[in-house]
């Protein structure tokens, strides 16, 4: 099992593409000030002592050694001792809507990312349940199987993003029935999921196949996010703009709460509204904390080695090589010929 113990500072390696630039740039900029001074070939024979490949090797040695010292800072580890666990809690597969109108700021920051803080904080609070993740839009997909390891169901929950499913829409109806297939089939263990939704772009029976879900035994429950006085869409994940239908006006994404009350209604289960408080996870907690737990083992990873001495034993290798190489021809290996 591999991770990253800082796995924010892998957000550094957004400036990687921002210094290649600059370093073209730069170079083009410096041959063509030479260029002034004479033909590159002249100049070259006048100066003999410059190497412009030891220069651009520097560069690439450098460049190296902050990509190394990048990861270095994430703290890769890897899991080195296995152990079978015992927990007592309740099967959890948990929906989230990625259509394009999660994208609207009616919550802070959007209602996507708030969903995700909102799961996140679920996962934590249910840490001995079995928890699978299921995405959805005009389509539903398992993101990752029901399973005992919260830790990396929170990681693929931070990887979510409406490019997920292209196909757009709001199918509780298909989320629900992927859902009920995700579960084991332990006939003891209690199931529930949450479906977190602003409701937009209703598609299909979704009530009426929340209430075949309660009839085998899984409850259903609702997070609405958003406001039902609605929140203009951005036409990106940037809000730099808005969406605009066909006749010019601003598109409204609004929180369709009788629906979400009407299928959690169907399926037994509880709706509650989210805002930039934690009263829908207090909420949802007691709710499922209602539902009998049962016992199950699995194995997990309870120790992980530090592998981040290895990249910086390479990164000082590269910056000492780097140390060692001259922009310009070494003298004192200026007659070593090694071949001849």
């Amino acid at each position: 099992m591999f991770r990253f113990g800082n796995p924010e500072y892998l957000w550094f390696f957004i400036v990687i593409p921002v210094l290649l630039v600059l370093y073209i740039y730069l170079n083009i900029r410096k041959r063509k000030d030479v260029q002034k001074l004479g033909t590159l070939s002249t100049l070259k024979k006048m100066m003999p002592e410059l190497s412009l490949k030891r220069s651009y090797l520097k560069f690439w040695l450098i460049f190296a050694a902050i990509c190394v010292g990048i990861i270095m800072l994430a703290r890769p580890q890897f899991g080195t001792k296995v152990e079978t666990v015992e927990k007592e809690g309740i099967e959890l597969v948990i929906a989230i809507d990625v259509s394009n109108s999660m994208l609207a700021e009616d919550v802070s920051p959007n209602r996507l990312e708030r969903a995700k803080q909102i799961l996140s904080r679920l996962i934590d609070v249910r840490g001995n349940d079995k928890v699978g993740l299921i995405v959805f839009a005009g389509e539903a997909f398992i993101q990752m199987p029901l399973t005992s390891d919260t830790q990396s169901a929170k990681i693929f929950l931070n990887t979510i993003d409406p490019s997920l499913v292209p196909v757009q829409g709001t199918a509780i109806g298909e989320a629900i029935r992927l859902g009920m297939g995700s579960f084991s089939s332990d006939q003891e263990a209690s199931k529930a999921m949450v479906i977190i939704t602003d409701g937009e772009d209703h598609e299909g029976n979704a009530a009426g196949i929340a209430a075949d879900a309660a009839k085998a035994g899984v409850q259903i429950n609702i997070i609405g996010i958003g406001s039902p006085d609605g929140s203009p869409l951005p036409s990106n994940e940037y809000g730099s703009n808005f969406m605009t239908d066909s006749e010019g006006n601003v598109v409204v994404s609004r929180l369709n709460e009788q629906m979400s009350m009407e299928i959690a209604q169907s399926g037994k289960g509880l709706y509650v509204r989210a805002d930039n408080s934690n009263r829908a996870i207090q909420a949802l907690t007691a709710q499922l904390d209602e539902l009998e737990t049962t016992t199950s083992s699995s194995l997990v990873y309870s120790e992980y080695d530090e592998k981040f001495t290895v990249f910086a034993w390479i990164l000082l290798v590269i910056l000492f090589i780097e140390i060692l190489i001259y922009d310009k021809k070494n003298p004192i290996f200026r007659n070593v010929r090694i071949f001849e």
